[in-house]
């Protein structure tokens, strides 16, 4: 990519989206196309298009997707599977019409199937059943993966996928029905802490599961400088892994949190709610063979988000 590369960023709105503008702007690129939901619908053929006809971008970071957590993913599985399905379909098509240079599209670590070995590596996928909560999504995304490699193999195209694991930081969805574990716990903390400021007491903060299963988390920062880094450097049909390589229980994340917001509540683990997949840490050897580190700690990254969303104004 060049400076003035014309380069097309689906999903600039989103968390991973806004970061990858960031990093790009960051390294003085400027020639940046940007579309929100309201002016493009991915979703339609017709509208995708005639967008790539119109702007021909030169390159592409594929962020745009309908994303959630457990409940999200297991109350809208038809809408996961459809609107995903139909946003890369169309984006990696009309890459491919209009002469696209380079593709990327962003997978996800649940991808992987539930029981796998860990760590996981990229030769894990399809070798097992997926968690059934996040199925639809996952198979969304698998496809994804799929169509790159195989416009590849069939047209010579240079389209790459990558497969983040869990990701926080600026811009992230902290909405209690829809978000991820990790702001979802930060919210939770926080209105609880808030609760006990004012009155001196407050409810006890409900957390789903029982806290065994271990996760690993990235600062969508970290995802922003691995992907700007491969888009330069990487070409392939080996997806990627990109994540830290470490991981922690979801109680030993939510005790970590609850210090950082300075709770002192109560915690219940309601064990009728799921947990999901056991374990998900991904083996990040390719990544770190190909020259990228990530460079936020997790204990770092979460104070400073809590820092920048919520402990200077309100939730």
């Amino acid at each position: 990519m060049e400076k003035d590369s014309k380069i097309y960023i689906a999903g600039h709105t989103g968390m991973v989206g806004s970061s990858i503008v960031r990093q790009l702007e960051l390294e003085g690129y400027s020639n940046l196309v940007r579309r929100t939901s309201q002016e493009l619908d991915l979703t339609s053929q017709q509208a995708v298009s005639a967008f790539f006809q119109e702007e021909k971008p030169e390159f592409v970071f594929l962020a745009a997707a309908k994303v959630g957590g457990i409940e999200a993913n297991n109350t809208y599985r038809a809408q996961f599977l459809y609107e995903n399905l139909m946003i890369q379909n169309n984006v990696i098509h009309q890459s491919y019409v209009h002469g696209v240079k380079k593709l990327m599209f962003l997978a996800s670590s649940c991808i992987y199937p539930k029981l796998s070995p860990q760590p996981i590596k990229e030769s894990y996928l399809l070798s097992g059943k997926l968690e059934s909560t996040n199925e639809p999504y996952a198979i969304a995304k698998i496809a994804g993966v799929k169509l790159c490699e195989n416009y590849n193999c069939q047209y010579g195209c240079n389209f790459i996928s990558v497969m983040p694991t869990n990701l926080y930081g600026p811009n992230d969805n902290y909405d209690l029905e829809t978000a991820h574990v990790l702001p979802a716990l930060l919210r939770k903390f926080h209105e609880a802490k808030i609760q006990f400021d004012r009155t001196g007491q407050s409810e006890p903060v409900e957390l789903w599961g029982t806290g065994a299963p271990l996760r690993e988390f990235l600062h969508v920062d970290d995802l922003a400088k691995a992907c700007f880094y491969l888009m330069k450097t990487y070409q392939g049909n080996t997806s990627v892994n990109i994540g830290t390589g470490q991981d922690i229980s979801i109680k030993e994340l939510a005790e970590t949190i609850r210090k950082i917001v300075g709770f002192k509540g109560k915690l219940i683990w309601n064990e009728d709610k799921p947990d999901g997949t056991p374990r998900k840490l991904l083996d990040v050897s390719l990544v770190h063979s190909l020259g990228w580190k990530h460079q936020i700690e997790l204990l770092e990254g979460i104070a400073e988000v809590y820092k920048n969303k919520f402990k200077n104004q309100d939730a």
